[in-house]
């Protein structure tokens, strides 16, 4: 059982961005655990990794678009807390697990903003609901939005939309959580290379050349840029971060 060791749960942590932040927060002596939706082979794997480099991890199903599968979630993950942790608390939440969507506003239909929604607005609310009262005072919340509130990218009218409520929600959940030293903060990715959308920024040339034309360091973003800045800010150095949105974009779109 640990002792001192803190403690971040990271949903949508079996690829992509979620794998590298959770490597990368893990590389900072926390202890992780992460959210799968369908891939648990992929989950194993990411485990096994946090694991080599010394700390504890595991993985628990979750298909956040399932708003009434949240009660069962919390009390399986409240039993890891009970066995691996001194006194059964969170320290850090990542809300990062999500999908895409890529319509032009005239196609959009019903089911595919409620099922945005749901997972990307939703999910964020009632999960941070139900953990906070797991959670020690002086932690953390970060909530992953995306570059895309602030550039306009036709196509992506109704995901930046939901996005952006997730940005206000967080800086009222800072000042709502402030009495306990919990800091609520929003990391926004730019375009990443990553299997998001169907590998849409890696695989396709086109959008990939484009992207690093309009980004000042030249280049599309990679998952290793992402997940340092989420573990930094799961860190003492961040404490004085709060409320805040960073976009993490390489300068795209200036």
């Amino acid at each position: 059982m640990s002792t001192t060791n803190k403690v971040a749960l990271i949903t949508g942590g079996s690829r992509g961005l979620g794998r590298n932040m959770a490597v990368a927060i893990a590389k900072k002596g926390i202890d992780v655990l992460i959210t799968y939706n369908t891939n648990s082979k992929a989950a194993e794997e990411v485990v096994s990794e946090i694991k080599s480099i010394g700390r504890n991890a595991a993985a628990l199903q979750l298909d956040t678009s399932r708003i009434n599968s949240f009660d069962a979630f919390v009390k399986e993950f409240t039993g890891w807390l009970q066995v691996n942790t001194a006194n059964s608390k969170l320290d850090f939440l990542i809300n990062n697990a999500g999908t895409a969507l890529y319509s032009p506003i005239k196609d959009v239909k019903e089911e595919q903003v409620d099922h945005i929604f749901d997972i990307h607005y939703k999910a964020v609310v009632f999960l941070t609901q139900k953990l906070l009262p797991l959670m020690n005072d002086g932690g953390g919340v970060i909530n992953i939005s995306s570059g895309l509130t602030r550039i306009t990218n036709p196509g992506s009218a109704v995901y930046a939309s939901v996005k952006t409520a997730v940005e206000t929600f967080t800086r009222y959940l800072a000042k709502e959580t402030g009495d306990r030293k919990i800091r609520a903060n929003v990391v926004a990715p730019g375009a990443i290379e990553t299997d998001f959308g169907n590998g849409r920024v890696r695989d396709n040339p086109d959008i990939n050349k484009h992207i690093a034309e309009i980004t000042a360091l030249g280049r599309v973003g990679l998952p290793d840029d992402i997940g340092g800045v989420v573990a930094f800010l799961c860190t003492e150095d961040a404490y004085w971060i709060n409320g805040q949105r960073i976009e993490v974009s390489g300068g795209q779109a200036l």
